[in-house]
């Protein structure tokens, strides 16, 4: 992994470990509906956040050698890709 992507995802993942306690911490004290769903719309974004790092960081290793290799290696590259953005059709 890409040393500065890492650190950055890291990162992110302590805040979304945060933003998950206090999203349960709402739901069990009851609060506003709204304001539940604002922290939870909160967390999907970022959730979005890291998943484009980390997406960032298969581009730059993984599939440039798939795609520099050719073949079985690049059609793989491909399908991962249409996966990840839910294209694959499972």
């Amino acid at each position: 992994m890409i040393e500065d992507i890492r650190r950055r995802a890291l990162h992110r993942t302590s805040i979304l470990e945060g933003q998950l306690r206090g999203l349960t911490k709402m739901i069990e004290n009851e609060d506003y509906c709204m304001d539940i769903i604002a922290q939870s719309r909160a967390i999907e974004r970022a959730l979005e956040s890291l998943n484009r790092l980390l997406l960032e960081n298969h581009l730059r290793t993984h599939v440039s050698e798939m795609f520099e290799q050719g073949g079985d290696g690049r059609e793989q590259a491909v399908a991962e890709l249409l996966k990840a953005f839910d294209f694959d059709g499972r």
